[in-house]
């Protein structure tokens, strides 16, 4: 059986309602055709956003029939960008695309194993002053994005004019988003990521195993 232990608590969960004022077509570019971006951009599809991939491998067709364009027309037409890449390609992604991120919500889902720093936050503000920057998506497998556990959690940090787009998309996929705080918070929200890490070890290799919030 799949384990969702309590991180605190007492209350048992439920999704959040829908942030209200929040357009319901959101168009995101998804930067990344792997496990992760191939799994988030069809969640948000069947949420009634628009989603295309950016990929080097374009144009096509990217997970689930979504258009795949290249990484800077994807970015150039979307109000989203989430970085669903292999951690040490995502600073050429922002390096190459700076000025195009300035105004957008940027979605940093990569993890730089083995680096101080897991995220990419710093190269994002360097690059995009002006992009809304959010730390999500990358604490938990995909598994837990295709199939989530019920009440599951998904942590994030965020600048503040990001986080009601950050939990509409959490709750879209089937999580519960649980804000830990603006940008400086995403070493927190990399702290939960070791931490899920030993948990699955522990029981087994269960990848789907989630962490619950109880109030």
């Amino acid at each position: 059986m799949t384990r969702a232990p309590a991180v605190a608590g007492a209350r048992a969960g439920g999704m959040r309602p829908r942030p209200r004022g929040l357009p319901a077509d959101m168009k995101i570019a998804v930067i990344g055709t792997g496990r992760i971006g191939g799994t988030l951009g069809g969640k948000w599809r069947a949420a009634g956003h628009d989603v295309v991939y950016g990929s080097r491998n374009a144009p096509g067709s990217g997970p689930g029939g979504a258009p795949a364009v290249g990484v800077g027309e994807a970015i150039a037409l979307a109000d989203v960008v989430v970085l669903a890449v292999p951690g040490e390609a995502a600073a050429d992604v922002i390096g190459a695309n700076g000025s195009a991120l300035q105004g957008k919500v940027v979605i940093d889902a990569a993890n730089r194993m083995g680096r101080p720093e897991l995220n990419t936050k710093a190269a994002v503000k360097a690059a995009a002053p002006g992009a809304r920057y959010v730390r999500a998506f990358n604490t938990l497998g995909w598994e837990n994005f295709a199939d989530p556990v019920p009440s599951a959690a998904l942590f994030f940090a965020a600048d503040p004019p990001a986080r009601q787009v950050a939990e509409e998309l959490i709750a879209a996929v089937g999580l519960e988003p649980i804000f830990v705080g603006d940008a400086d918070a995403a070493g927190t929200v990399d702290g939960v990521l070791p931490l899920w890490i030993a948990l699955v070890k522990q029981h087994g290799g269960d990848r789907r195993l989630a962490l619950r919030v109880v109030r």
